[in-house]
């Protein structure tokens, strides 16, 4: 019985262990995409003297109010991946909005989101608006 037991788990080990191989595999005809790809607009921010996340405040409120601002942004499900991540910078109840987004619909409601949140006083949209199929 003993060895029974030991064959039925070598027999799940081996099994768990392709799982996560047959569903990394992109189907056949089919290109594997990010849908969230931001790393050129990142290598850009390299050489950009536009404010990034590095140069984000460390000041409580600041740090505060990017983090409400990121809060109103991913909690509307209706926003795209790009949008949900956009940069958020927050200096002195200014937020600078970075980053791509899939049209100009979603770029207006980033920046309207970000105006609601209760401590920004001004708005510098960056947003890019990048179609996406």
């Amino acid at each position: 019985m003993a060895s029974n037991y030991k064959a039925t788990w070598l027999f799940l080990a081996v099994l768990a262990a392709g799982t996560p191989v047959a569903y990394a595999q992109t189907p056949a005809g089919k290109t594997a995409t990010p849908d969230a790809d931001n790393t050129r607009m990142n290598k850009a921010d390299r050489k950009n003297a536009q404010p990034t996340a590095q140069n984000q405040s460390n000041e409580k409120a600041d740090r505060e109010l990017a983090a409400a601002v990121r809060k109103a942004i991913v909690s509307d499900k209706s926003l795209s991946t790009n949008a949900h991540n956009v940069k958020v910078i927050a200096k002195d109840g200014t937020v600078t909005l970075r980053g791509p987004v899939r049209n100009d619909d979603e770029k207006t409601k980033v920046s309207q989101l970000t105006r609601q949140v209760e401590g920004v006083s001004n708005v510098d949209d960056q947003l890019l608006v990048k179609n996406t199929r």
